[in-house]
């Protein structure tokens, strides 16, 4: 079987060669919003939206026509560690429920007018336990990166991006203390409900995790490598691929955008055609947001995962379209403009 990536070489190389937005679309989106029937800025960030889109789409009037939602799932050998209070069942069980239109997910997507596809990754088997071993070996983490990679369809118009994964937030707060510094207690949260006692454990796994391997993590990709699990990767493969098919991206929450991030460790604009769909209620989110740059569309206290939040912001971008393609310039309108 021929790789996507044969090699973390290959993959880093990827990952530092990225294009830039089209800054002609840009340039006309900006001209034309300038012209419609409204003060300058009037409506904020869905001017910016609208511009955004416009840039990474390559056209003045972006369009979200095809919308598509992309829910990785994972497990993860961290779990005997008594770091979530649901076993790692629950992870197959979501998928089968994802697959019967059961879960939350289902609904928002119907809602927000997109595409749902769940891809669980590695027969669900877990991954390694990242406070004894590595999380994934090479072929491993390659392998996933390239599944999500080649999950990405060219000519998508937005790409939303989501996880499922029992012990996937404890991947997360170890994987963004290793890119951000920081500790366990820094970065963990209680994620899917957590008491005290579990908290204690789920930073001390981290803490444990981060001594085992901090001497091989200053690359970014070993950091994803070694802390990170099957559906991490194939998020970061998945940003990586919209960004070379210059497809806009919504993130999720916490443990969406850590996977994300070593992209933004290997290039200084690595996340420009990422958006960040919300601030979640874990507890390590905000702090990476305000890390990486990235101001949250909403805020809404949710920790649920399964792409959630990003199907609750397509509704948004679909307003910065609907205003920006729809509105009226001041001439057509016979409304008078600024002399």
């Amino acid at each position: 079987m021929s790789r996507r990536f044969a090699s973390l070489t290959a993959l880093r190389e990827a990952c530092r060669s990225l294009p830039d937005p089209d800054a002609a679309a840009t340039a006309e989106a900006r001209a034309h919003q300038a012209v419609l029937t409204k003060p300058a800025g009037s409506l904020g960030r869905l001017e910016d939206l609208a511009c955004w889109l416009a840039g990474w789409q390559g056209r003045t009037l972006p369009r979200l026509d095809r919308v598509e939602i992309l829910v990785f799932a994972g497990n993860h050998g961290v779990t005997d560690q008594g770091v979530s209070p649901y076993p790692a069942s629950v992870t197959a069980q979501m998928v089968s429920n994802f697959a019967a239109g059961g879960a939350a997910i289902n609904q928002l997507a119907a809602v927000a007018g997109a595409v749902l596809r769940v891809l669980p990754m590695a027969d669900l088997v877990p991954c390694g336990d990242s406070t004894i071993t590595a999380a994934l070996s090479e072929i491993a983490f390659l392998d996933a990166v390239g599944a999500g990679f080649d999950a990405v369809r060219a000519g998508t118009d937005l790409l939303c991006l989501g996880e499922m994964g029992i012990g996937n937030t404890t991947a997360a707060a170890a994987l963004t203390a290793t890119l951000f510094g920081g500790d366990g207690a820094r970065w963990a949260g209680r994620g899917t409900g957590l008491d005290d006692g579990g908290l204690a454990r789920k930073i001390a796994a981290v803490d444990r995790a981060l001594a085992l391997h901090a001497a091989a993590c200053a690359d970014p990709l070993e950091a994803a490598r070694r802390l990170g699990g099957h559906e991490l990767a194939a998020i970061l493969g998945a940003t990586l691929a919209a960004r070379l098919h210059r497809v806009p991206v919504l993130l999720d929450g916490f443990v969406c955008t850590a996977a994300a991030a070593p992209l933004a460790r290997l290039h200084p604009r690595g996340l420009d055609h990422t958006q960040a769909s919300h601030r979640s209620a874990e507890a390590g989110h905000a702090a990476l947001l305000a890390a990486l740059g990235q101001a949250p569309l909403l805020d809404l206290g949710l920790r649920l995962g399964e792409g959630s939040g990003a199907a609750l912001a397509i509704p948004i971008l679909r307003a910065a379209c609907a205003c920006h393609a729809g509105m009226a310039s001041f001439a057509a309108a016979g409304v008078s403009g600024l002399s």
